[in-house]
């Protein structure tokens, strides 16, 4: 069993080495599920074959100690060398390939029970939600608040709240599941959604923006024009510069779904959102890849509220609640 546990010890260092450089993808709800259940085969087999071997090697070891006493003490010899105890812990003590399986159980369907079903970290790695979040956040996502999804699968088991205008939103990107993306929430189904002139319009109304000071961003060592946007119930940052118009790609390159609900021209474009379905884009609107340009995010894509900036190595007063 040592054998079989460096091999795959060796594996699980093969895939993160590759994943962490880049040569594929990988799914760590799957890999902590695939953790969860190897490490309880462990656990199953510690409690019902390894510890009752060491618990009868033990037993044997006492009655062969006291055979050994009695047979001195029948020759006169009352004392008799012999670390018992020592001996005893020895053999009930795991071996290394149990305490880094079997003993590292708990730890893992904890995590696996937690990041599924309450609260899992995510890092924002661009620059498409900023103002609300900058790079090299490390926020919380409410896993239940949109409903319990199964691991791995993520289908819907118990319905909760569903997504509102203005939401924070974690979701599988639609062209790469394996890839996991952060937008706010615009458009929710049956609406209609215009982005013309780069002013947003929900079902025929104008959202309203109220101009702020202009935003410096760091990473282009720039001024950006900076709004106040009303949408859903609280209001939130938005950059927009006038000076940048998008072009979002030819039609040829957008989904059916997407050709079958909008309309492009040059002010912009108009889409209705079909059932199960939602429009997402970035607070950075001239530099996030969104809804826009690929298309509406499946009900099934969903994976959370993004909710509480914990932690931001670079500047620590990022963390608390945002909008």
């Amino acid at each position: 069993m040592g054998a079989l546990t460096g091999v795959l010890y060796a594996l699980l260092g093969l895939f993160l080495g590759g994943w962490y450089l880049g040569y594929w993808s990988g799914n760590f709800a799957l890999l902590l599920f695939v953790l969860s259940v190897v490490t309880f085969c462990y656990w199953l087999a510690e409690r019902l074959v390894f510890l009752p071997r060491r618990k009868a090697a033990a037993a044997a070891l006492e009655v062969q100690d006291a055979e050994r006493r009695a047979k001195l003490g029948q020759l006169g010899i009352a004392k008799v060398d012999g670390d018992l105890d020592g001996a005893r812990r020895a053999v009930l003590a795991q071996p290394w390939w149990l305490d880094w399986t079997a003993g590292l159980f708990p730890v893992i369907l904890a995590v696996f029970l937690l990041r599924s079903f309450l609260f899992e970290p995510f890092k924002i790695p661009s620059g498409s939600m900023i103002p609300t979040l900058m790079v090299g956040d490390l926020i919380l996502v409410n896993k239940y608040h949109y409903g319990v999804r199964l691991p791995v699968i993520n289908k819907l088991v118990i319905p909760n709240h569903t997504p509102q205008r203005g939401d924070v939103m974690v979701f599988r990107y639609p062209r790469d599941p394996s890839v996991d993306y952060i937008k706010r929430v615009i458009g929710v189904p049956g609406d209609v959604i215009s982005y013309r002139s780069q002013q947003l319009y929900v079902n025929g109304e104008r959202v309203p923006t109220t101009p702020m000071p202009e935003f410096y961003d760091e990473d282009s060592m720039r001024y950006v024009p900076q709004f106040k946007e009303q949408l859903g119930n609280a209001d939130h940052r938005i950059l927009v510069n006038p000076k940048l118009q998008p072009f979002y790609g030819a039609d040829d390159q957008r989904p059916a779904l997407v050709r079958e609900n909008c309309t492009y021209n040059v002010e912009g474009l108009t889409c209705k959102i079909p059932p199960g379905h939602y429009f997402m884009m970035g607070d950075n609107r001239d530099n996030s890849q969104d809804s826009r340009y690929w298309g509406f995010v499946p009900d099934e894509n969903i994976v959370g509220k993004a909710f509480f900036v914990w932690m931001n190595f670079s500047d620590l007063s990022r963390i608390g609640p945002f909008h």
